[in-house]
């Protein structure tokens, strides 16, 4: 839930209509300040933040709702709309978990958005961007440490939703957590069988700290490299998970059918294996 003690909401200061509520709210969803899920202050207490009358205010709320941008649960608050799954529509993402080539493409495109993404945001980032992105870093040394790898992915999608956020790119900012957002739901590949390759979160971790020190020092050329040089080791990642997914695939089906075959198959095979050795 936004707390007023955050003070993401500003009082208006002109006429305190509520197109000035919803053009404030609007913003902060645009800029990613206000996420998908997040719930807003209770109309009282949003009323005081913004300094606008309840009436006011249920009429900006009911119009934001109008627009897709807020729901609202009877007896149970006001919250950000899922607009992020909407970028890329449900057709469309079922589509694309049915072909496997579709996992080259994602990552072919997420190559270059990364690399554009970490160039900007070394040049752009705020000592703001910069202390958040150091503090996902520690949380994911943490949880690299101690061995929690739900926590180690968790902290991988947050960190480059920040770099996302300190690149100050609206629409890349959007496009980002929307390919982020099918990555979590295992859409493209399975980011667990990838982390639990022989020395694969040992990697990701460097690489994760060279994008994260390049951007600290605000070297965009360094950022966008080990960006890039970060999804070419997934794209390897993969190829190598998926191959030993079918490896594992097909070793179980052999011993399957060898457990299967009635012992006297086998020796009838044995047999004829003797009688063709004899022969030679």
């Amino acid at each position: 839930m936004i707390d007023k003690e955050d003070g993401l909401f500003a009082q208006i200061s002109h006429s305190r209509t509520a197109s000035e509520v919803v053009q404030q709210i609007e913003l902060l969803i645009l800029d990613g300040v206000l996420r998908d899920g997040d719930r807003l202050p209770g109309e009282r207490d949003l009323s005081q933040d913004l300094d606008v009358s309840r009436p006011i205010l249920r009429e900006a709320l009911k119009e934001l709702e109008a627009r897709g941008l807020l729901v609202s649960h009877h007896g149970g608050g006001t919250y950000v709309a899922d607009i992020i799954g909407q970028v890329f529509s449900k057709p469309i993402t079922e589509l694309i978990s049915r072909h496997a080539r579709a996992t080259r493409d994602y990552l072919e495109y997420r190559r270059e958005l990364e690399g554009l993404t970490a160039e900007l945001a070394a040049q752009r980032a705020t000592d703001t961007d910069r202390a958040l992105l150091s503090r996902i870093v520690d949380d994911m040394r943490q949880a690299h440490e101690s061995g929690h790898a739900e926590d180690e992915l968790a902290a991988d999608v947050e960190f480059h939703n920040a770099i996302g956020e300190a690149a100050h790119n609206i629409i890349l900012l959007h496009t980002m957590r929307a390919c982020y957002r099918l990555l979590s739901q295992g859409i493209f590949f399975n980011r667990k069988a990838v982390f639990a390759l022989a020395n694969a979160r040992e990697r990701l971790l460097e690489q994760h700290l060279a994008i994260h020190a390049a951007i600290l020092v605000g070297d965009g050329e360094a950022a966008k490299a080990a960006a890039q040089a970060h999804i070419d080791f997934v794209m390897q990642a993969v190829d190598q998970a998926s191959r030993a997914d079918e490896w594992g695939r097909v070793a179980k089906l052999r011993l399957i059918r060898r457990d299967s075959t009635p012992q006297t198959t086998k020796a009838n095979r044995a047999s004829a294996h003797d009688k063709t050795e004899t022969s030679r």
